[in-house]
């Protein structure tokens, strides 16, 4: 595992996570973000459904992810994290954001700017619930 060197020409690519409390998806692109590099999942490292959103299988996808990239001759990233968020999902990242962007970093890629793209509703539609909410 090497580490890129001070006067090494850095490759930059973005890394867009989706983390939900379902799962977490790994998607490396170039620096247009229009040409896909690698991508990976908890769910293809993972057997059980259930463990699909863990840290580890989050881990296990980044690292996934990270080696395809190197290879491509990726040296950098920039990373992008994605919660459900919209009009009823929750806006914070599942479990597996943080484990994510450590096995990135730990994958030897230089890290750049780590920033938040959940979608914020600007003006709601109507939510679910009636006219006087859900009542319990």
């Amino acid at each position: 595992m090497e580490r890129p060197q001070y006067n090494e020409k850095l490759r930059w690519g973005i890394a867009h996570i989706y983390s939900s409390y379902n799962n977490t998806i790994i998607h490396i692109t170039d620096i247009t973000g229009s040409e896909t590099i690698s991508r990976a999942s908890g769910g293809m490292v993972v057997k059980a459904h259930r463990l699909e959103s863990s840290p580890t299988a989050a881990m296990a996808a980044a690292k996934k992810a990270a080696e395809e990239a190197k290879e491509k001759g990726l040296n950098a990233l920039h990373i992008r994290v994605r919660a459900p968020g919209g009009h009823q999902g929750p806006s914070n990242a599942g479990p597996g954001a943080q484990a994510a962007i450590r096995a990135l970093s730990r994958a030897g890629l230089r890290i750049g700017i780590i920033e938040d793209i959940t979608t914020v509703p600007h003006d709601r539609s109507k939510q679910k619930g009636g006219k006087r909410g859900r009542r319990v």
